[in-house]
């Protein structure tokens, strides 16, 4: 019997499976418009020549756009490694035609920045590879940084920050994309990133900002934590998932949050945040970007740091999610559903944070919240709900350590949205 896609059971669209395939893209990713160290044009071109259909570049509070030059020693400031100029990688990859450079009154060698309208044109192929564009608002509260990701924008976006709480910070900011998305039109994707970025956000933040509907359940910095950290409770990523979605569904009737996987790449000439870690695979019926923008808001996408799904299903009728994963030589799974039963324990206690914790105290759940609820070892594992549970979610673990780890232990996994909600 044919699969019927996620987003055909729980949303209204007029697609037929049959209709639809995997796109894989990356929405977060520097250049050299903010703090990135290489050119937009030499990073989109890398994406798109390690199979990559499409790319968000993401510089913090501006798009590529308008004009600007970068002198060379700024550029080989920030390389990190040694290794050939950056500007000769550049000049060898697009030569001189392409290349801009100039003197400055003070003699320094410039080099100008090619704007998103320019390099699409060079890069871009119709079905093929697509750049979106995308910005990261990069707003703040005190010392925690809030920072959320707009894709498919018509204009740059200027931060909110400081305002009354971290959480009305937060609030303002995605009310502030949405009301963008309705002015131009158009689907804008916003989803907050990292939140143990200077441990900036806890479960219960994003719980409780309900406009925001994407939070990042992989990041590719290395200065993120997925994995949290025991002086702070309940701070791993896979926990504040659990959490948020927890206290979402149970308690203020909203729906869950939705993971997205990304690189936060900065580094493409060494270094630690490099590209290729984090992405997500988006299912559409087209290489385009309203239509993978609306895919996403469906829910009808899984993240990524190694495993490829061939299908991901749940058929609303029998309860059931399916997964089918594209197995490979030598390589074990395991598939863990894992949700939050009805009946949880709802009792929390406020624990102290270090010191430099932007969070004074930090509130610790129960631990039945987010339990491995069934698992399993083959290629088309599958979960049947039974009523009992509050929401499930699928993540795919292999043994095999990521091509490019950001930690020396993260392995290659997959991430699947939640259902049964």
């Amino acid at each position: 019997m044919r699969s019927i896609c996620l987003s055909l059971l729980l949303f209204p669209v007029l697609l037929g499976a049959e209709d639809l395939r995997w796109f894989k893209g990356n929405t977060h990713t520097h250049s050299l418009w903010s703090d990135g160290n290489d050119f937009p044009d030499m990073i989109s071109a890398w994406y798109k020549e390690h199979g990559y259909d499409f790319l968000g570049m993401s510089d913090h509070n501006t798009l590529n756009s308008g004009e600007k030059w970068v002198t060379e020693a700024v550029i080989e400031k920030k390389k990190i490694a040694l290794g050939p100029k950056v500007l000769d990688k550049y000049n060898q990859k697009f030569g001189t035609d392409w290349v801009e450079t100039r003197s400055n009154a003070r003699g320094e060698l410039e080099v100008r920045l090619k704007t998103l309208e320019e390099y699409r044109r060079k890069l871009e192929e119709p079905g093929k590879f697509l750049l979106v564009q995308a910005e990261e608002v990069s707003a703040g509260f005190g010392k925690a940084p809030l920072h959320i990701n707009a894709v498919n924008l018509t204009e740059a976006l200027q931060p909110k920050k400081d305002l009354q709480t971290l959480r009305e910070t937060l609030r303002q900011n995605l009310q502030m994309i949405a009301e963008h998305a309705v002015k131009a039109g158009r689907p804008v994707l916003a989803h907050v990133n990292h939140p143990n970025f200077r441990w900036a956000m806890t479960a219960d933040d994003l719980a409780h900002v309900v406009e925001d509907r994407f939070f990042e359940i992989y990041n590719g910095h290395p200065g993120i934590y997925y994995a949290g950290e025991a002086s702070r409770v309940d701070s791993d990523h896979e926990r504040i998932w659990d959490i948020a979605n927890t206290i979402r569904i149970a308690e203020l009737k909203q729906p869950p949050l939705y993971g997205v996987g990304t690189d936060d790449s900065h580094n493409y000439h060494g270094g630690s945040a490099t590209p290729g870690r984090g992405w997500v695979m988006v299912r559409a019926a087209k290489l385009d970007a309203n239509a993978l923008v609306e895919a996403m808001q469906r829910g009808d996408f899984y993240a990524s740091t190694g495993v490829t799904l061939d299908d991901v299903s749940y058929d609303k009728a029998a309860r059931t999610l399916k997964l089918k994963i594209q197995g490979r030589p030598g390589v074990k799974y395991r598939t863990e559903f894992r949700g939050t039963l009805k009946n949880y324990d709802r009792a929390v206690k406020e624990v102290d944070a270090p010191a430099e914790d932007p969070q004074p105290r930090r509130l610790q759940h129960g631990a039945d919240i987010g339990t491995v609820l069934a698992s399993s070892e083959g290629l088309e594992p599958s979960y049947t709900l039974t009523g009992d549970e509050l929401y499930v979610r699928a993540i795919v673990i292999t043994d095999q350590l990521m091509e490019n780890p950001a930690q020396p232990d993260h392995l290659q996994k997959a991430w699947t949205q939640p259902v049964g909600w």
